[in-house]
């Protein structure tokens, strides 16, 4: 089965169906064969920027994103921890960098627009 982790970015936008997200991108999403990952990172990083009006994206909002989109948690685990201990500093958001490390450890692509993903070797990373 095709495994995908998806930056918390296109997940805003998926559920909100805000037309940002290329037909690859949705067509993966909508694909029931695929396992679409959220980082507990993401749920973190939406909790912590809705608390700072960053963003706008409340405890059930986030809940129901992760049922209506049928993504599966990601724990974040010691193992995606170390592989930040050799990540280039390519990016300064801290949590795109915990995504970046987490897909480099599970050897999964991450779903997402940021171009600076693209710069990690080893990275998969799937968009347009």
């Amino acid at each position: 089965m095709p495994r995908f982790l998806l930056d918390t970015q296109v997940i805003v936008h998926a559920y909100r169906a805000e037309g940002r997200l290329p037909p690859r991108v949705i067509a993966l999403l909508e694909d029931a064969e695929s396992i679409n990952f959220v980082s507990v990172i993401s749920i973190t990083e939406l909790a912590l920027k809705t608390s700072i009006k960053k963003a706008s994206m409340g405890e059930a909002e986030i809940r129901q994103a992760i049922r209506d989109l049928r993504l599966t948690i990601l724990p974040f685990e010691a193992n995606h921890a170390y592989k930040l201990c050799h990540l280039p500093l390519h990016h300064r958001d801290p949590f795109d960098r915990i995504l970046i490390a987490t897909a480099l450890a599970e050897d999964i692509p991450l779903i997402g627009s940021d171009r600076q993903f693209k710069k990690y070797k080893g990275l998969k990373v799937i968009w347009s």
